[in-house]
């Protein structure tokens, strides 16, 4: 029998998929709703000593995209996970045959293969930022501020400014757009500012985005619905603003559409909405092969989702700020025992050993789980 250091890849020998509900230090209001904790799935594959974590970002309801936690958990509990426990996989493209015939369920996908890069990387001994093909130890980063009065807001901004962050976003929505931000930029004339409407406009909006050219904005967020990029072409075509698109983008043959079309001039990428690492980087090459932009959009992730994201934003097309700042501006208390904060608006890498450089609180993560339960070949 070979020697278990000499064979390839790792084994999966068991997961432990956890629901956890953090408490946000300020409710975050944007367009869609309300929230006033971050509740997620948690997955731990763990494989010959070693342990990877994801945590997947879908919300209860389906406010952001399809999907929800009850029926990522089924999916993952009963489909994907039976598939994988209990094999070896000598890296996670071996993954792909699994996880592709399945229609939708991205962000489900995207936390098995997200786990598996990192129980690999570690296996491997090497940061998941080297894995992936990325460079640097740091990365740039801006805030994302939710929905406010406009003093509020101004207090905010101060706040992210005074603490060097490279970006400062609003969320906007109807009612809620153009006086808020002609506030921000007669009071911060020189900030990187941009916008994000997360969905709540139509085509039939133009004249108020037309409005929003006169403030130099980096580029207005997901203006439209979550599922166009026909109308958002429509739209670029009477802005001069940038339009940057997020939910519509789930794979690089969207966004490989959406640059043909001039419906983007950047994109948002998120790991978890677009189905994981290797999808990612696909939708990050097509965006460079454009000469497109790219940065990492945030889901108010706790640590362990917050160190995946930093170490995708090293890909060298992430040239843009991405959302990952400070945890501490949102939980009293992370789930991982680093501190992941932001100095002068860059991110560190995190490297507390291989993988994505952090580990979990286990003591703390067991008062903030509501259910827990493993996974078994």
């Amino acid at each position: 029998m070979t020697p278990a250091a000499l064979r390839p890849g790792i084994r999966v020998e068991c997961a432990e998929l956890r629901i956890v509900s953090l408490p946000l230090l300020t409710p975050f209001v944007i367009s869609t709703g309300t929230m006033k904790a971050k509740t997620f799935p948690l997955l731990v594959l763990k494989g010959e000593g070693i342990e990877g974590v994801a945590e997947a970002v879908m919300d209860p309801q389906p406010d952001y995209l399809e999907e929800t936690i009850a029926g990522a958990m089924d999916f993952l509990r009963n489909v994907l996970l039976p598939q994988i426990v209990g094999k070896r996989f000598s890296s996670p493209f071996e993954l792909e045959p699994i996880l592709a015939p399945w229609r939708g369920h991205q962000m489900a996908k995207a936390a098995v293969e997200m786990a598996f890069w990192d129980l690999w990387s570690k296996s491997l001994g090497i940061p998941l930022r080297a894995a992936l093909g990325g460079i640097g130890d740091s990365v740039a980063v801006g805030v994302s501020l939710g929905i406010a009065p406009v003093e509020t807001t101004l207090e905010r901004v101060c706040e992210a400014v005074g603490q060097g962050y490279k970006r400062v976003k609003l969320k906007i929505a109807r009612g809620h757009d153009v006086k808020i931000v002609e506030a921000v930029r007669t009071q911060f004339p020189e900030i990187k500012l941009t916008v994000d409407a997360n969905t709540d406009y139509q085509l039939s909006h133009s004249s108020i985005m037309q409005e929003l050219d006169a403030f130099d904005l980096d580029y207005i967020e997901q203006p439209l619905a979550y599922d166009d990029i026909r109308d958002h072409a429509k739209l670029q075509s009477r802005i001069r603003t940038a339009i940057c698109l997020d939910e519509s983008i789930r794979s690089a043959r969207d966004a490989r559409v959406a640059l043909e079309m001039d419906a983007a001039r950047v994109i948002n990428i998120k790991v978890g909405r677009v189905g994981g690492y290797m999808s990612a980087r696909a939708i990050h090459d097509t965006c460079d092969a454009f000469g497109v932009p790219v940065w990492c959009g945030g889901m108010l992730e706790s640590g362990i989702g917050r160190a995946h994201n930093i170490h995708l934003s090293t890909l060298s097309n992430f040239s843009k700020p991405g959302d990952t700042s400070s945890a501490s501006r949102y939980f009293h208390r992370d789930i991982v025992n680093e501190q992941l904060e932001a100095t002068n608006g860059r991110m560190p890498l995190p490297q507390n050993g291989p993988g994505i450089g952090v580990t979990l609180d286990y003591g703390f993560l067991d008062t903030v789980t509501e259910t827990s339960e493993e996974i078994l070949p």
